[in-house]
């Protein structure tokens, strides 16, 4: 028997991908929304596919607005673009 591979949602465009294939944004009961390098840290999480164009998306169609169910902002985007940067280079 086959080990079933878990499928999440890219936010930004909608695509079912390998969990571990993508970036986990989270939001954590108390404090800001940030960037589970992990997979496993507690909180409400959405995916992202790992390229740039995703995340341009996900701000432009507000899919992390609504996976949160809160306004998210700019700020926000600017420091998870950062991030994101920072861990593609890794």
């Amino acid at each position: 028997m086959t080990k079933k591979i878990p499928m999440r949602q890219c936010v930004g465009c909608g695509e079912m991908k390998n969990k571990r294939e993508m970036m986990r944004v989270l939001k954590p009961a108390e404090g800001p929304i940030v960037l589970d390098t992990t997979g496993k840290k507690n909180g409400r999480g959405a995916y992202l596919c790992m390229t740039k164009e995703c995340l341009h998306r996900a701000r432009k169609n507000k899919g992390l607005e609504r996976s949160f169910k809160m306004a998210i902002p700019d700020e926000l985007y600017e420091k998870l673009e950062k991030e994101f940067d920072e861990d593609v280079q890794r």
